[in-house]
């Protein structure tokens, strides 16, 4: 998810039907030119060679009644799209993806493989700076919450709290874990903080540690885009 604002005007994107890496080009409505998905960089076109970058923002990936529990009072994309093609999960034999979700095989080729992970493995990457790192999410499930440095940004990841999801955010140095008995976290200092979709909190209101943009896909797709990735737990 990006912020749409691009150099100062706010703009919107649709899909080219172009691939690059095994991920899709979408393009501005405001010049036409072509943006990668996975890195909000512009590619072919006027913006092209800019040096403009879409601002990353955070996104969750969890169920719907995980959601609507803590936002109760959102709004939802209708399922009625007035087209042939519903909108099914990818779970369902009548979706229009179930055959790719399902299978191990991938349909377009990238540049480079990578074999330490079966190609659509989901992962959690973070990329900051030259540095980019991905954690398996059914790890990050087990763990609940990871401590970690990637490019010089202290993270911790923190799944199941909150809004369910597997979320980044700051930790300033602090060594984070799970509070017992409370959908809480403690830091190092013995400070209880609660996990929120935009920051952690401090129980007391005092401080604030700022969610760090991620995104939840297919190892092909992260591996492909960052050849020199870690990967956490090697």
């Amino acid at each position: 998810m990006y912020d749409a604002e691009v150099n100062g005007e706010v703009t919107t994107f649709g899909t080219s039907g172009f691939l690059y890496q095994s991920n899709k080009l979408m393009y501005d409505r405001a010049t036409d030119t072509l943006w990668h998905s996975l890195t909000g960089e512009p590619v072919i076109g006027r913006l092209a060679n800019s040096g403009i970058e879409l601002t990353s923002l955070p996104v969750d990936v969890v169920t719907w009644s995980n959601w609507v529990a803590a936002h109760p009072d959102t709004t939802v994309l209708s399922t009625e799209t007035g087209f042939r093609r519903p909108y099914l999960p990818p779970s369902d034999p009548d979706s229009a993806y179930f055959e790719y979700f399902n299978s191990p095989n991938r349909l377009f080729p990238t540049f480079t493989e990578d074999e330490r992970l079966g190609d659509k493995e989901v992962v959690l990457g973070l990329h900051f700076e030259s540095s980019a790192k991905a954690y398996q999410v059914t790890t990050l499930a087990e763990k609940v919450v990871v401590n970690d440095t990637v490019g010089g940004q202290d993270v911790v990841i923190i799944t199941g709290l909150g809004s369910g999801g597997a979320s980044a955010f700051e930790r300033d140095g602090l060594t984070f874990s799970v509070a017992d008995g409370a959908d809480e976290i403690i830091d190092s200092d013995g400070t209880r903080w609660r996990v929120t979709g935009d920051a952690l909190v401090t129980v007391d209101g005092t401080r604030t540690l700022d969610r760090l943009p991620s995104r939840e896909l297919f190892w092909l797709g992260w591996s492909a885009f960052f050849p020199l990735t870690e990967l956490y737990g090697e």
